[in-house]
């Protein structure tokens, strides 16, 4: 009995131990942190896309035009309505056939078209268009396509002067576009103007409406005139001739010139003599027809 109730105390102590050191090393040791939610990274900002230098037109598409396997230019232009005068002139010429095979075969670098509609090709000189030839003609509408495509909002990085179809032809075709304050100037030497709205974009394409027709230096050119060849003679002066200075008198021309007086004198004397012979015989005469 006595032993049972001593293993009962025993055990008692040591469970009350056990739960006075747990209690204690509870009270000892730190309290965790509570934990802190993850931080999300912060992103780097966006940067805003590039705005349009050229305005759209309303009736153009917008910049997410599907991609097609074959683009028509002349439908684009009919539809945008005003520019019946760059289409026949695209026909006439046949510059729409080179256009659309550069558009088939050249994927990566496209074309761009400054188009000026019906309303500029009315401010023309009248007779202006008949007085070219058709070589001419071809010449001034390739003028007007870039031979890169080139974005509403990237303008400003083109070098002038800026290629065209027309090729290079320094100070004869050449354009410049220069951009500023959201704008677009257009200068060929002869004529400035600005790009004034969207008529279509893709990917490849791009149509803007210029405000004039684009002129070329080459159309204006003065002719030069031949170079003349290496003449084997000298030319004759231009200058007036210079008056002949007097020259000396030489001896000779002294004795002349008293020769001539000598015999100038001789003839005055023979005269004299013949006069006083006349007047003898007719005072001889007088006296005679009075004495008789």
């Amino acid at each position: 009995m006595v032993k049972k109730q001593f293993g009962l105390s025993f055990s008692l102590a040591l469970l009350l131990s056990f739960l006075y050191s747990t209690t204690t090393l509870g009270q000892l040791s730190p309290t965790s942190a509570p934990l802190k939610p993850p931080q999300p990274t912060p992103t780097p900002p966006t940067e805003a896309p590039k705005q349009p230098l050229v305005p759209s037109l309303p009736q153009s598409p917008s910049d997410s035009t599907p991609d097609t396997a074959a683009v028509d230019i002349v439908g684009i232009l009919r539809q945008a309505k005003s520019f019946n005068i760059l289409i026949r002139l695209m026909k006439t010429t046949q510059l729409i056939n080179q256009l659309n095979a550069q558009l088939l075969t050249t994927k990566s670098g496209g074309i761009t078209i400054l188009a000026p509609d019906d309303s500029s090709f009315s401010e023309l000189k009248a007779g202006f268009l008949n007085s070219l030839s058709d070589s001419q003609k071809l010449e001034l509408l390739q003028f007007h396509v870039l031979s890169d495509y080139v974005s509403s909002s990237n303008f400003d990085t083109l070098t002038n002067p800026v290629r065209t179809l027309a090729g290079a032809k320094p100070g004869k075709v050449e354009l410049n576009v220069i951009s500023y304050g959201g704008s677009v100037n257009i200068s060929t030497g002869e004529v400035n103007t600005t790009i004034t709205g969207i008529v279509y974009t893709d990917k490849h394409l791009a149509i803007y409406k210029v405000g004039k027709v684009l002129l070329p230096m080459d159309f204006f050119a003065v002719a030069k005139a031949p170079a003349k060849g290496p003449s084997l003679a000298p030319e004759p002066s231009a200058k007036a001739p210079k008056a002949d200075k007097e020259k000396p008198v030489s001896p000779d021309s002294s004795e002349s010139s008293d020769i001539n007086s000598t015999n100038d004198n001789s003839g005055t004397v023979k005269i004299n003599l013949q006069g006083k012979w006349v007047s003898h015989v007719l005072g001889v005469l007088l006296v005679l027809t009075l004495s008789s």
